[in-house]
């Protein structure tokens, strides 16, 4: 069969010639013959169908370099591949949708509610050993404003959980916080925070030994009718409304990226041996970025922030459940521990658990 001038294969393929141009220098798509004296591109009719993989994957947004991989394999395995791109996108798309849902929030001025219809919180907070660690490396803390987990690793984990919970402890001080300048406030903690943890590695305070240490960290900042969330690693924020357990948390773990590109089952995924290996935590060279964002309260929520020690052996129906049986916070919790440590108490566990509630003298 003849070859395709490069203007046929761009109508065929649906590639401008200059994409296919640009292909050819990539090494992407090279054409099938180069005529010597007028370097006129000529391509073989059976390289539409790589072409036009091509040209769809570029209609999604896939990078060059990922289509050139994608391309090369056969079509099972591309296909795993695509679908784990789109999870990406979705993933990052979602977080857009969220920071933009606060910029309209913010801009229309909605935020003057902050001081009407106010709630306060009434909390408990513990962190147990576990009935296998010989040392609780997880540090919890609740106040009127500041809900916060951290669960530390490595040889200084419990100083490192210790010094990410102690840098955002200030905020539980402050006499009145807006929710248009909350994220920046708890961005600013959480860089402090890191530096804390960095700093320790030369402290000679660390008795821990050499190897890499750092720690998760999951906290909520009350506004007054809203709550602030700022999420590194994979401990986990909940929240409890109308009977259903939601969580409010994503974990930056391998094995969470693994499910979200369909690469894992659920079941896979609780029996892997990296599900303990995080993709982000608090400690090493540079700050991570955290995940950041604002969400309303209604009267009657209940929120629990919790480390893998409680998730990893209770599952979410169990924790559902006792949530909503518990009278109180401080019951709650209990119920919490003394499930992880029926199922074994493999690991540290960290519970906070808050209720919001109407404040003195207003209503909702």
């Amino acid at each position: 069969m003849e070859p395709l001038t490069i203007g046929a294969f761009a109508r065929a393929s649906r590639l401008s010639p200059k994409a296919l141009r640009l292909y050819d220098e990539l090494e992407l798509l090279r054409p099938a013959r180069v005529d010597p004296d007028t370097g006129y591109r000529y391509y073989a009719v059976s390289q539409l169908e790589r072409a036009r993989l091509v040209a769809w994957l570029r209609r999604l947004g896939m990078p060059l370099a990922e289509i050139r991989a994608v391309s090369a394999l056969e079509g099972a395995a591309a296909a795993r591949e695509v679908r784990a791109y789109w999870a990406r996108i979705e993933a990052e798309t979602a977080a857009r949708r969220d920071l933009a849902a606060f910029l309209v929030d913010q801009l229309t001025a909605e935020s003057g509610r902050d001081h009407t219809d106010m709630l306060e919180l009434r909390y408990a907070a513990r962190a147990d050993r576990g009935h296998v660690r010989t040392v609780n490396q997880d540090t919890v803390y609740a106040g009127r404003r500041l809900l916060a987990v951290a669960d530390g690793f490595g040889p200084a984990g419990a100083p490192a959980s210790g010094a990410a919970v102690a840098a955002l402890r200030f905020l539980d001080e402050a006499e009145e916080l807006r929710a248009g300048s909350v994220l920046n406030l708890l961005e600013d903690a959480v860089r402090g925070a890191s530096e804390a943890i960095r700093d320790l590695a030369d402290s000679p305070e660390n008795t821990g030994g050499e190897g890499d240490f750092g720690t998760t960290l999951t906290a909520l900042l009350w506004t007054g009718s809203r709550l602030a969330l700022v999420h590194i690693g994979d401990s986990r924020a909940y929240l409890l409304r109308d009977g259903g357990l939601f969580r409010v948390t994503h974990d930056h773990s391998v094995v969470q990226s693994l499910l979200d590109e369909g690469r894992l089952t659920p079941e896979e995924a609780a029996v892997h041996p990296q599900r303990a290996l995080l993709l982000k935590a608090l400690g090493g060279a540079t700050g991570p970025v955290p995940d950041l964002r604002l969400q309303e309260a209604r009267a009657g929520d209940r929120y629990l922030l919790c480390s893998d020690g409680l998730t990893g052996v209770v599952p979410e129906e169990r924790i559902a459940h006792l949530l909503a049986a518990a009278p109180e916070p401080a019951d709650a919790v209990e119920a919490l521990i003394d499930a992880a440590n029926a199922a074994g108490g493999p690991d540290n566990i960290g519970c906070v658990v808050a209720d919001a509630v109407p404040g003195a003298g207003r209503t909702v």
